[in-house]
């Protein structure tokens, strides 16, 4: 599996907010949840008959 987000700054960010380590396993769920919301706004797109994904697919 090729993790979708960067580490670092999702473990910083994670620390920052609560004091807590990130597990490498987390990344990995956090990159299934990158694909489905990436899978949801590609249809959303589609569905308006456009080529391009924008900000508001991925509010659909």
């Amino acid at each position: 599996m090729e993790i979708l987000v960067v580490v670092s700054k999702v473990k910083k960010k994670i620390k920052e907010m609560s004091g807590m380590n990130t597990s490498a396993s987390a990344m990995e769920a956090l990159t299934r949840v990158v694909e489905r919301e990436c899978e949801k706004a590609v249809n959303a797109a589609k569905a308006e008959g456009r080529k391009t994904v924008m900000d508001r697919d991925f509010e659909a």
